[in-house]
C-alpha cells in the first residue's frame, strides 16, 4: 500500500512537472524578451541619467548638486520626508492595529479612505490643499489674518506629501497583522500584562518587518513626490523647491547636465531602497524559515 502511494506521489510530480514545463526555445525566447523590456524601460534610462550627469566631468557633477539652489532644495526633500514620514508611520500603526484587531463600524470605510491617495491623482491632492488653505479657500483668509502661510511655504509641502504617502505602512501592516492573529496578545493580556506593555513587547516586534518595509517605501515616495508638491510649492527658487520640482526648473533652463546630476541623487535614493527593501525581505524569510519547518516537518509525516 505504502509502495502504490510513493509511486502515485512520483507519478504526480511528473506530471506537475510535465504540465509546466515549456520548450527550451519557449523559455528563451521568453526570457529574452523580458530582459529586453528591462534593459530597454530599466536599466537603459538609469545608465543615461548617470552618463549625463557626468557630461561636465566630476568637478561639473559637484558644482551641480553643491550649488545653493541644490542644497536648499536637497535639505527642503529630507526635512518634509523627516517630518511626513514619522507622522505616517504612527497613523499607519494605529489605523492598521485597529482595522486587523476589531471590528466597529465604520471599519470598511476606513480601509477606502486608507486607499483614497492611490485613486486621486498626485496634482488633485495639491489641489485640495490649495481650496482649503489658500487666499481665496475654506481657511485662507484665517491663517492670512494669523499671519500664518501654508500654500507656497513649507506647511503646504509637508501636508501634500503627508497625504499622498500614507496609505504605505498601514498597508503594509494590515496583512501582517491579520496573519499573524492575536493569539500571543490575547496570552500576555491573560498573564498581566497592560495593553501597553503588550503592545510594544509583542505586537510590534511581531510585525517589525512590515513596519519597516513600509517605511522604506514611504520615505522613497516622500523624497521623489512631485505633482501634489508642485501644486503646493509655487516653485520659489531656494525656498520651496524640492529635489524633483529643482530638476525640472534646471532643465526648463536647459541646464541638462545639472539637472540630471541632481536627478542621480534621485536616481541613488531608489537603487538604496531597493537594496534595502530586499534586505528586509530576505531577513523576514529567514526569519520565517524556522516557523515553517515544523509545520512542514508535520505534513509530510
Amino acid at each position: 500500500m505504502a509502495g502504490a502511494a510513493g509511486k502515485l506521489r512520483v507519478r504526480s510530480r511528473g506530471a506537475v512537472r510535465g504540465a509546466t514545463s515549456e520548450p527550451t526555445l519557449v523559455r528563451w525566447a521568453l526570457t529574452a524578451v523580458a530582459l529586453a523590456f528591462l534593459g530597454f524601460f530599466l536599466f537603459l534610462p538609469v545608465v543615461v541619467v548617470f552618463i549625463e550627469a557626468l557630461k561636465d566631468g566630476l568637478s561639473g557633477y559637484w558644482r551641480a548638486i553643491t550649488a545653493p539652489d541644490a542644497v536648499a532644495a536637497i535639505e527642503l526633500t529630507l526635512t518634509t520626508a523627516l517630518i511626513a514620514v514619522p507622522l505616517n508611520l504612527v497613523f499607519g500603526v494605529a489605523a492598521a492595529w485597529a482595522i486587523a484587531r476589531f471590528e466597529f463600524t465604520g471599519k470598511s470605510l476606513l480601509v477606502t479612505l486608507i486607499d483614497l491617495p492611490f485613486a486621486v491623482s498626485p496634482v488633485i491632492s495639491g489641489m485640495i490643499f490649495v481650496l482649503l488653505f489658500g487666499a481665496q479657500g475654506v481657511f485662507g483668509p484665517w491663517f492670512i489674518e494669523h499671519d500664518l502661510r501654508v500654500i507656497f511655504d513649507r506647511p503646504g509641502i509637508i501636508l501634500a506629501t503627508t497625504f499622498v504617502t500614507f496609505p504605505f505602512v498601514a498597508r503594509e501592516l494590515i496583512p501582517f497583522l491579520e496573519s499573524q492573529g492575536a493569539d500571543e496578545e490575547h496570552a500576555a493580556l491573560s498573564l498581566g500584562a497592560s495593553g501597553w506593555s503588550m503592545f510594544f513587547r509583542i505586537t510590534l516586534p511581531n510585525a517589525k518587518w512590515g513596519l519597516l518595509y513600509g517605511v522604506v517605501l514611504c520615505n522613497a515616495r516622500a523624497m521623489g513626490e512631485f505633482g501634489a508638491v508642485s501644486v503646493v510649492s509655487g516653485h520659489i527658487r531656494g525656498q520651496t523647491n524640492t529635489m524633483p520640482l529643482h530638476v525640472e526648473v534646471l532643465y526648463n533652463e536647459f541646464h541638462f547636465s545639472a539637472a540630471f546630476a541632481v536627478a542621480s541623487l534621485l536616481v541613488l535614493l531608489a537603487l538604496l531602497t531597493l537594496v534595502v527593501k530586499r534586505v528586509i525581505e530576505h531577513r523576514a524569510q529567514r526569519e520565517a524559515a524556522p516557523e515553517l519547518a515544523p509545520t512542514a516537518k508535520a505534513g509530510a509525516q
